[in-house]
């Protein structure tokens, strides 16, 4: 497929606001055009975004893919950045950083760092330890094609079993990707943000490189991060029913922690930042992967293979020194027939994970500023195996009706070692075992309007970061006894596009059963936290995402445009209704740490020359708990913050882009840390950045 690219290009606007006279003068002094040849053919190994957008429709729940286009026009730096306006998930920076709280239908509400309860993939592969925990700094928003979000046990395609479900991060390819790229971001708190990339494709081979390197001072003292990242990939397509692709990726990130603060000082005081014991979260990471992708009409078939090493230094209230290896398989079978009559494509997977951490720990000395190790108070192994066995099948029955029934099998042990203590060999270990079976309908009300149901099984075993015991004085270490976290989901909702309307809900409830609690023991100074299982607790929400077209042209465009220009309102609404249920302690009491409303809306301007403009807001409404006990006085306030996007993109040629974010400079509470019981002068809260502007220019040819 050609692509023609003008060095100089004149938009369309340009027309309505100069006039035809001015553009004439321009148009005289425009320089040659050059074309230059490109391909956007299709891969076996990797979706285009119309058929990754197609595979989500036959979902029969909540679903959303992301165009890495969309996260381009302002910055693209955090997971936020990349998941703003996505129905249903809840993100957010812990203190301006790359480092965020994620939450889907409730997972991992208590994890401000190092998430848990979703399965985070790169091109496919998991970016999950093997233990399920996972480091959203690895991801770079800059190499991303498109992102596909399966909410819930939605996620079984990918073998995905936990409440959250998956979110799938799709890097370019040789074959959608331009020859040459860079971008430049800058703003406010010392930001700097550079990116080059580069794409070919030249008959059954193509590769894709992308360099990116990231700084900034931070909103709040001891908050500079940097970053530099590489990702790469090369495909060969040896036949036309074969293909293979090989992914590279290597990421150093360093970032200095602020530290929690009381509630009087993160809104009166947001710019504080902690400086003790210098603590910081750094790691490099390494990983490789491979997919050979097979297909011969009515069946297709892939098998993936991976390895990761992650190099984690982490100094705080003691140094955690971890090094991670990881290997991984994925094999999936895709058949498509018929049963009785009836179209049906059967999916079955086997995707087992294996993965080692060296755990060594050491007293965080801090000597004429400079952390500095002290004595060794750990040398602890941590071993991790699952093994997921999954089985779908999506039977059409006539052009309106299709039922989905499915199942996955999942075996995960954790194995702990700590000899350390001469005195005392404190091995342990725990195996996990569950079948989840799913079953779901989707009822095509029109060509573009669905209705659709699921119920289904979730199963979450805990990470290490659960299961191992705090250091109390006195304890001895081993593993905390817990069982896997489960829940049953029922869900309904419906997607689609009726005139100048578009909408995705979901309406779910979850009874989950031994949900993973981060609970305070003892009466140590500072606390001490320790996971148990929380008996019955309920999830329930509403998940609406959607926009509204709400002028057609008579703006700015001149009448001859391929389509006209317009005021578009776009939002994510977010319901979240989690309690305990029935509880000896807790009785029904809210669990803490995200809102039970929130709201991320923008009202934009759009011409079809590229140019868009306009004001957004996110905004909670409400206050909400940040402690077990529910204590009022101590809730995180409800904010409602005020932004503006503007900005001028193309597929080729100069984009340029202005985000202002905090206009009205608002002292507002992002996350906050989970507590037993909390009182205002508790260090518990996160402060979000102030007032802050950013721009950038990208160009490509």
């Amino acid at each position: 497929m050609n692509r023609p690219f003008s060095i100089v290009s004149i938009p369309s606007c340009v027309t309505a606001i100069l006039g035809a006279s001015a553009l004439q003068a321009a148009e005289s002094q425009a320089l040659p055009k050059v074309l230059i040849e490109g391909s956007s053919e299709p891969t076996l190994t990797v979706s285009s975004l119309a058929a990754a957008s197609a595979a989500l429709a036959q979902v029969p729940g909540g679903t959303s893919l992301v165009d890495g286009g969309v996260i381009r026009q302002g910055r693209a730096s955090t997971l936020r950045d990349a998941l703003d306006f996505t129905t249903g998930v809840f993100v957010q920076s812990r203190f301006g950083a790359e480092e965020a709280r994620i939450s889907i239908r409730g997972s991992g509400l208590q994890r401000t760092f190092h998430g848990r309860g979703l399965k985070i993939l790169q091109d496919g592969v998991p970016l999950n330890l093997a233990d399920g925990g996972v480091d959203t700094q690895s991801i770079e928003p800059l190499a991303t094609r498109y992102i596909e979000v399966w909410r819930g046990a939605n996620a079984l395609r990918d073998g995905g079993t936990t409440l959250g479900g998956a979110v799938n991060f799709v890097s370019p390819t040789g074959r959608d990707a331009s020859p040459f790229q860079s971008r430049l971001e800058l703003g406010s708190f010392g930001y700097l943000r550079g990116q080059v990339s580069s794409g070919f494709a030249s008959g059954p081979a193509d590769y894709y490189a992308s360099l990116t390197r990231f700084t900034q001072d931070g909103y709040r003292q001891h908050a500079a991060q940097e970053a530099d990242r590489v990702l790469a990939n090369v495909g060969y397509r040896i036949s036309d029913a074969l293909d293979n692709r090989l992914w590279l990726t290597a990421v150093r990130t360093d970032s200095q922690l602020s530290g929690s603060l009381s509630l009087s000082n993160a809104l009166n005081h947001p710019r504080l930042g902690s400086f003790a014991g210098d603590q910081k979260r750094d790691y490099s990471l390494f990983r490789v992967s491979d997919l050979l992708a097979w297909t011969s009409d009515p069946t297709q078939a892939q098998v993936s293979v991976f390895w990761s090493h992650k190099d984690l230094d982490y100094p705080i209230f003691q140094v955690l020194d971890q090094n991670s290896n990881d290997l991984g398989l994925d094999a999936r079978l895709v058949h498509s027939g018929a049963i009785a009559g009836w179209n049906n494509r059967f999916t079955a997977g086997f995707a087992p994970v294996y993965g080692w951490v060296e755990d060594n720990r050491f007293v965080n000395g801090v000597f004429a500023g400079r952390p500095r190790r002290g004595a060794k108070t750990a040398e602890r192994t941590q071993t991790s195996m699952n093994l997921d066995t999954y089985f779908e099948g999506t039977l059409s029955l006539g052009d309106r009706w299709s039922l989905v029934a499915g199942t996955s099998i999942s075996y995960a042990r954790r194995e702990f070692a700590d000899r350390f203590l001469s005195d005392a060999d404190q091995t342990d270990t725990q195996d996990y075992l569950d079948i989840n079976p799913k079953v779901g309908a989707i009822w095509q009300a029109t060509p573009e309007v669905q209705v659709f149901g699921n119920v289904s099984r979730n199963f979450e075993p805990p990470t290490f970061g659960e299961l191992s015991r705090p250091a109390t004085p006195g304890a001895v270490n081993g593993l905390v006894q817990l069982e896997a976290q489960t829940g049953t989901t029922v869900e309904v909702g419906t997607r689609g596009k009726a005139g100048r309307f578009d909408w995705d809900a979901s309406l779910y409830q979850a009874w989950m059963e031994d949900e993973l609690l981060s609970l305070q023991v003892g009466n140590f100074n500072p606390p001490i936290t320790q996971t148990l299982n929380a008996g019955r607790t309920i999830h329930g929400g509403l998940e609406l995402g959607g926009g509204w077209r709400i002028l057609d042209g008579g703006l700015l465009a001149t009448g001859s445009e391929a389509k006209p220009d317009g005021i578009r309102l776009q939002g994510n609404y977010l319901l979240d209704d989690f309690r305990f249920d029935g509880d000896a302690v807790h009785g029904d009491n809210r669990l803490p740490g995200i809102p039970q409303h929130y709201l991320r809306g923008e009202l934009r301007y759009e011409h079809p020359c590229g140019f868009y403009c306009g004001p957004n807001v996110e905004w909670a409404p409400d206050s909400y708990a940040i402690d077990l006990a529910n204590t009022r006085a101590a809730n995180a306030p409800g904010y409602a913050i005020l932004g503006l996007r503007a900005g001028y993109q193309t597929s080729r040629g100069l984009s340029v882009f202005f985000d202002a974010r905090n206009l009205t400079d608002e002292a507002y509470i992002a996350t906050t840390g989970v507590l037993n019981r909390a009182t205002p002068a508790s260090a518990a809260y996160n402060p979000g950045d102030g007032r802050s502007f950013f721009g950038g220019v990208e160009i490509r040819f």
